[in-house]
């Protein structure tokens, strides 16, 4: 399926990919869930992401806070409070210093913490979306806070796209686990 362009899309592949995530990770082995990152061995994996997560816990806290981004943009424009998506003082050269400073809130958060708090932020993100009409979540001018873009973009870039990153990192962190016990032998 292509990117969602109506709410049902949205609806649908945010579920889908969020159930396919958590499949992929109960499918881990107890070595492979206590085995940190380490992407440093492929020279295609450039972006700091593939540095900056160095377990599970990592990325669904940085898919959790993605969320929480959402949530209270779209309810502070809602309620008539104007501004930006990304916080103060970040903007979207700098976002990957917003994306560190999640990484180090969380250094305390445990995998079943962070497994909990991103469910639940899931949820959120879906039942947000649904008071939504195809129209508002799709159209572009709808919202002017929204920009050029449309609203369900960011709810598409938050949830379906996301978890399609995250099933990327953790399907090569799971390859990475697997060379090394074949290296192992």
């Amino acid at each position: 399926m292509g990117r969602p362009t109506t709410k049902t899309d949205l609806i649908n592949a945010a579920t889908e990919n969020y159930e396919k995530m958590n499949v992929l990770i109960s499918s881990l082995t107890e070595e492979e869930l206590a085995t940190p990152f380490d992407f440093s061995g492929d020279e295609k994996k450039k972006e700091a992401h593939w540095r900056r997560d160095k377990n599970i816990r990592d990325v669904l806290i940085h898919l959790y806070e993605w969320h929480q981004l959402l949530l209270e943009w779209v309810q502070a424009n809602k309620n008539g409070d104007s501004r930006p998506y990304l916080p103060e003082p970040y903007n979207w050269k700098t976002y990957g210093d917003m994306n560190v400073a999640f990484w180090e809130k969380h250094q305390g958060t445990t995998l079943e913490e962070a497994e909990k708090m991103l469910a639940k932020s899931h949820k959120e993100v879906l039942a947000l979306a649904e008071t939504f009409s195809n129209e508002e979540l799709f159209s572009k001018g709808v919202y002017k806070w929204v920009g050029g873009s449309t609203l369900g973009s960011y709810f598409v870039s938050d949830t379906a796209s996301h978890y399609n990153w995250a099933m990327k990192k953790l399907k090569a962190h799971k390859k990475n686990c697997a060379q090394l016990n074949t290296a192992g032998k």
